[in-house]
């Protein structure tokens, strides 16, 4: 994994980072080379340029320059004011003025460039790469994989147990990591899953036994019962019961656990209040890559709606 093309805000607290914005001399040094840094944006004017804080010193980022497809009219401008206060990549254009007040000039849109096209280059399907999650909408995450550039995680592909809302998974600016399924050179975009990371059905369920009492989610219910989310890539069924509700947080007993058939057999104990923490991410896999993934044997039983045969990559 080139280190160069990371999601925005990993480099800014780097020492070499810090090193690199820490003078006059430094800067220069860094746009002879050509490196990507980072600092925070600070301020965005009336006419859309920013103002970034870079070590002791303030750059400029004019708004052509400021994000990926601004000038060609492709990327709205919330992509430019969304960034105040948030950490920001860039290349330096120039450096002109004095020593202690130097006048900077610089380029996010080139970062970006560059960090594209290396994706195109050097990804493959299969590949596990670190993300950060910029927002959410109720049909997907949209994740920076390197220097600002977003894709999207799509609902559907975020985990196996199914959640009413990307918010059930993620918060804006937490650091996970994605599965790249796909990549589309002429459009600049690069397709990705998320749930393939969290383990199949023998990985989670490895992690429980019968007996034993945890914490759940109700995700469905159903005439026969209610699905109960144990981890995000596994649940299990519970009788019916009174007062149940879809997002509920409850507490369940293991009555049974069926590797065959991939069903786990619980009982509620209690209802449990509200609780705003996330559903905590268990990653299985973080590095390397994936040729394909089965989330259970195809002769099981499936459960959830999940699929059971093998996902090519």
């Amino acid at each position: 994994m080139n280190t160069q093309f990371l999601p925005e805000g990993r480099l800014l607290h780097t020492e070499e980072n810090q090193m690199a914005c820490s003078s006059r001399r430094a800067l220069l040094r860094a746009m002879g080379a050509g490196d990507i840094l980072e600092g925070r944006a600070v301020l965005c004017d009336a006419g859309h340029s920013l103002r970034v804080q870079v070590g002791p010193f303030t750059g400029a980022i004019p708004r052509e320059e400021a994000a990926l497809g601004i000038a060609e009219g492709t990327t709205r401008e919330i992509a430019i004011l969304s960034r105040v206060g948030k950490p920001v990549c860039f290349t330096v254009l120039a450096v002109d003025g004095p020593e202690d007040s130097p006048s900077l000039l610089l380029s996010r849109q080139q970062a970006q460039k560059r960090a594209l096209a290396h994706m195109m280059d050097a990804w493959r399907p299969g590949q596990i790469v670190p993300a950060t999650v910029t927002h959410l909408e109720p049909f997907g995450a949209f994740v920076d994989v390197g220097c600002g550039v977003t894709s999207m995680i799509g609902i559907e592909n975020i985990s196996i147990s199914r959640i009413p809302h990307p918010n059930c998974r993620f918060r804006p600016g937490q650091e996970i990591y994605a599965l790249v399924t796909g990549l589309e050179p002429k459009l600049g975009r690069v397709l990705l899953s998320h749930r393939e990371l969290l383990g199949t059905w023998e990985e989670n369920a490895a992690r429980l036994a019968p007996g034993m009492t945890v914490q759940g989610y109700v995700r469905s219910l159903k005439e026969y019962g209610a699905f109960i989310e144990l981890f995000p890539n596994l649940s299990g069924l519970s009788e019916p019961q009174p007062g149940l509700e879809e997002g509920q947080r409850v507490s369940v007993y293991i009555k049974s656990i069926c590797p065959q058939r991939r069903k786990i057999k619980l009982r509620v104990l209690e209802q449990l209040p509200p609780d705003d923490a996330q559903v905590p991410l268990i990653y299985v896999r973080k590095s390397g890559f994936l040729t394909d993934w089965q989330y259970a044997p195809a002769s099981n039983a499936g459960q959830n709606g999940a699929r059971d045969g093998p996902t090519p990559l």
